[in-house]
């Protein structure tokens, strides 16, 4: 296994172990609230495509092709 895939490893074991943590140790609940996290995330992800697909731009994006 190469350097960066066991610094990846750690990385979310310390995720897995802060995300327990912040549940008190309930593993359910740690698992419910990911998976509503996820959700919200995905949901996002669709109004964001859909947004593009209807030609808008986000507004960051316009202000730095304007400058340029």
């Amino acid at each position: 296994m190469s350097a960066t895939a066991l610094l990846d490893n750690s990385h979310y074991e310390q995720a897995c172990d802060q995300a327990i943590a912040m549940c008190d140790g309930n593993l359910r609940s740690t698992i419910k609230a990911l998976i509503m996290a996820n959700e919200y995330l995905e949901a996002e992800l669709e109004q964001l495509q859909a947004a593009v697909s209807a030609g808008c731009i986000p507004e960051t994006s316009r202000s730095r092709s304007s400058a340029a």
